[in-house]
């Protein structure tokens, strides 16, 4: 059947991605609902843009554009990250929810933006056409989602089993590690 074989390779290619190990750092800084809220939002709007615009963002924006709004991106997340809470150690969010949420959805955007899943989606759009774009979107959504349930699930198993402080450095080495990675390849596009 068309959606499992497109869920499954979707689910497959997320597998170990950034955007696993980033939604497992942003469970110390905010609500499972808030990360679950914008990072559905944002699959959905990835999806939605890689199988009925095809290629279009990569021939209107330069990768390396891309890869330098990502790599700020996980940056700023990286220093917020070590911020001191006002409440104590355990509590959760910064913000209300829905700031939240939509701070979620725009890392989550940038980070996927252009990435392998979003070129399994184009690809798939691409290969089944118009006709099974609706499929071909829900698929690539459901496969992308539920890889991405695991890096939250392993967020909230280690919020239970480390200190607040612990998590915040382990979420700071995480961005900082994918925002060196991530300005380094704008750079090489560059060159």
């Amino acid at each position: 059947m068309l959606f499992l074989r497109i869920m499954l390779t979707e689910f497959i290619a997320e597998m170990g991605d950034k955007t696993q190990l980033m939604l497992l750092a942003l469970t110390s800084r905010y609500r499972v609902r808030d990360i679950l809220l914008g990072t559905a939002a944002a699959i959905l709007c990835l999806n939605g843009i890689a199988v009925l615009a095809g290629g279009l963002v990569s021939k209107l924006v330069p990768e390396w554009m891309i890869k330098l709004a990502a790599a700020a991106a996980f940056l700023y997340f990286a220093f917020t990250s070590l911020k001191e809470d006002d409440g104590d150690e355990g509590s959760e969010v910064r913000g209300n929810g829905r700031s939240a949420a939509v701070s979620v959805f725009l890392t989550f955007f940038a980070a996927e933006l252009g990435d392998k899943t979003q070129l399994t989606a184009i690809t798939f759009g691409a290969n089944e056409g118009m006709g099974a774009a609706l499929t071909v979107w829900l698929a690539c959504s459901t496969g992308l989602f539920a890889a991405d349930l695991a890096g939250v699930a392993a967020g909230i198993l280690l919020k239970d089993r480390f200190s607040g402080k612990t998590l915040k450095r382990l979420a700071f080495c995480i961005f900082t590690g994918y925002g060196i990675l991530t300005g380094y390849q704008a750079f090489q596009l560059l060159l």
